[in-house]
């Protein structure tokens, strides 16, 4: 009996490599859950579910290992990364640091331009509150712009460091019932702090928004044990 089928088939029509397309795909699915932490991950599958060779699919995966996604076990195969709490905290506690930084220097240095945006990106998403994937871009797009808003070159490349990481995350958390609307809100002080260029008060919001969204990640983390062993 054939698996269910999770993955979808590549478009072969972009500009990008297949091996790049090929690789987005399964970081996505990996971010998204479609692909859970611990499972196994079969070349020949994934390449019918693609549509694609197995020769791209195993470059993949390589490069999903290099990038923390995806851990080889020695005569058994490569399988999905966990997350550890400690993992967690790890990445918040570098996050609150570096997004309380960077909404400091928004507050600063952001142009009214930018600041027209972020509250027409706040109230865009209020709207589309139901649609989780689209809040995710919304939000993904939201701290973008602070980020840019810094204009802290340095700063933006290391948060681009761990933007895998962040967006694994952000996905798990926002999906956790109520913290869409919790984040709006959040996201919402935030713009008015810069708006108002109060450059603490901005800074310490953004901390504190990242520290909401690391408790719903434990929160969401928690649940999903409780789960796991109600199911043993």
């Amino acid at each position: 009996m054939m698996a269910e089928r999770r993955l979808v088939p590549v478009k072969l029509d972009s500009y990008k490599p297949l091996r790049e397309i090929v690789f987005e795909s399964m970081r996505e699915a990996i971010i998204s859950g479609v692909l859970p932490p611990g499972e196994r991950l079969m070349e020949i599958q994934l390449a019918e579910e693609m549509g694609v060779s197995r020769t791209p699919v195993r470059e993949a995966i390589r490069k999903l290992e290099l990038e923390g996604f995806v851990v080889m076990v020695p005569r058994k195969g490569a399988y999905v990364a966990g997350v550890s709490l400690k993992d967690v905290a790890d990445v918040f506690e570098i996050r609150a640091a570096l997004e309380g930084l960077a909404a400091g220097l928004a507050a600063e240095r952001a142009t009214d331009e930018e600041i027209e945006q972020m509250e027409r990106m706040v109230l865009y998403k209020e709207d589309e509150a139901a649609d989780l994937d689209r809040i995710v871009a919304f939000d993904t797009d939201f701290h973008a712009l602070v980020y840019q808003a810094s204009r802290n070159t340095r700063l933006i490349q290391i948060l681009g460091n761990i933007r895998e990481q962040i967006q694994r995350f952000r996905s798990v958390s926002l999906a956790v019932p109520g913290r869409i609307k919790e984040a709006i809100h959040e996201h919402r002080a935030i713009v008015e702090a810069i708006a108002n260029h109060e450059v603490e008060a901005a800074a310490e919001l953004a901390r504190t928004h990242i520290e909401a969204a690391e408790n719903v990640m434990f929160q969401a983390m928690g649940s999903r044990a409780k789960d796991q062993s109600a199911d043993v």
